[in-house]
């Protein structure tokens, strides 16, 4: 199946997709902040470069977009009808980064939070939130 866009609007449309300050991220960051948590973000020396570090904690939070990261089962995962073995390259890469960042993390006593994107629905967002954070 050919793609609906032309190679430059296709372009231009993957160029806008952020990865830093995305809505999941901002509406995570909103909340730590009301409950009392401070954090810094997009820690670069740290593996993966986590989205959000609790230090107080010892606690990272990576928040994945459904796609990006492939969550298993999840209708925003689904890969594009073109360029499918791209993609799937691509998707499997991020997986196996995941993966490794995770295990770096716990060899260095750090708690993993993995929040998706699929998981901030509106109704369970809060709920989510509450049980997830470090007590």
């Amino acid at each position: 199946m050919a793609d609906v866009h032309s190679k430059e609007t296709r372009s231009y449309n993957m160029s806008r997709i952020k990865s830093k300050d995305t809505k999941p991220e901002l509406l995570v960051r909103k909340f730590l902040h009301k409950n009392g948590f401070r954090y810094r973000l997009h820690v670069k020396d740290m593996p993966g470069k986590p989205d959000i570090v609790l230090p107080k904690y010892k606690t990272v939070i990576f928040i994945h977009g459904c796609f990006w990261h492939g969550h298993e089962g999840c209708k925003k995962a689904t890969l594009p009808e073109t360029r499918k073995e791209w993609w799937t390259d691509k998707i499997r890469r991020n997986i196996t980064n995941d993966i490794n960042a995770e295990a770096a993390l716990k060899a260095a006593n750090w708690n993993i939070i993995t929040i998706w994107q699929c998981q901030l629905k509106t109704k369970w967002q809060n709920q989510l939130l509450s049980d997830l954070l470090p007590k």
